[in-house]
């Protein structure tokens, strides 16, 4: 569009203010986003932090965390409530269990009361990873309370998930869809994340906050890592989501 690189350059012209051999001084009125205009992006990320002090990737692409550092967090997407019923619900039976700090028990277990429950509702056995397995329970119990099908498909595992859901009538948001255009994200979207090897990670979005989600995991802690033991609110970047998300809203 170019009427949003116009608005890029200006902004960039404005925020960079280079003279001499240092200049990068760009056409408003050229459409093109060509190799000057990346290269002042990166300058720009390089320079700048985004909203919550943290640096911005320098990649010459202008997402959602190079938006708000450009134009303000005002400009940026934020969705804190889903529109389906049944969203709502599987995100508070989610917030009761971080809420009430559901922990494995012993520590790196992979077990506990509710641990084992949350896999057994899944399809397995207690003692393995169990994030995707929360994810159904949480799902399965507000379909319980509203009285409706649970549309989550049945596993344990991630990366299955990610390729059965659509199945179920779910629709899919690929990572590098989700960075173009974060209104895509809907609170009660489930993230999918992909490691390699089949090992994945995932978590419902409670909140979407411009370039970052505000989330509801199992198996994890406050380093974000995919075996954690327990239930916690995390913060994370959307660009830290590789695979993309999945979303039963009105299904």
């Amino acid at each position: 569009d170019a009427r949003i690189v116009k608005a890029l350059k200006t902004a960039l012209n404005k925020a960079l203010v280079l003279r001499g051999s240092e200049a990068i001084v760009l056409e408003p009125d050229n459409p093109a986003f060509g190799p000057q205009m990346k290269q002042a992006v990166k300058l720009f990320q390089a320079r700048h932090l985004d909203e919550q002090g943290q640096p911005l990737k320098t990649d010459g692409e202008v997402g959602s965390l190079t938006w708000a550092a450009l134009f303000g967090p005002a400009d940026v997407p934020q969705h804190v409530q889903p529109h389906d019923p049944l969203l709502v619900t599987v995100l508070a039976v989610a917030g009761s269990q971080a809420d009430a700090g559901v922990r494995e028990q012993p520590r790196n277990s992979n077990r506990g009361p509710e641990v084992d429950d949350y896999l057994r509702r899944a399809g397995m056995q207690p003692g393995v990873a169990w994030c995707c397995a929360f994810t159904y329970w949480c799902f399965d119990e507000a379909s319980r309370q509203t009285g409706q099908a649970n549309p989550m498909f049945k596993t344990a595992g991630c990366l299955h998930h990610w390729q059965n859901a659509p199945g179920q009538g779910a629709r899919r948001l690929l990572a590098r869809d989700a960075v173009a255009d974060p209104g895509r994200v809907q609170p009660g979207a489930i993230f999918i994340m992909d490691f390699g090897g089949g090992l994945g990670h995932t978590g419902l979005v409670e909140r979407i906050e411009g370039g970052y989600i505000h989330t509801i995991e199992g198996n994890t802690d406050a380093s974000q890592g995919r075996e954690g033991g327990g239930v916690y609110r995390l913060q994370r970047k959307l660009a830290s989501i590789n695979k993309g998300f999945i979303d039963y809203a009105g299904v």
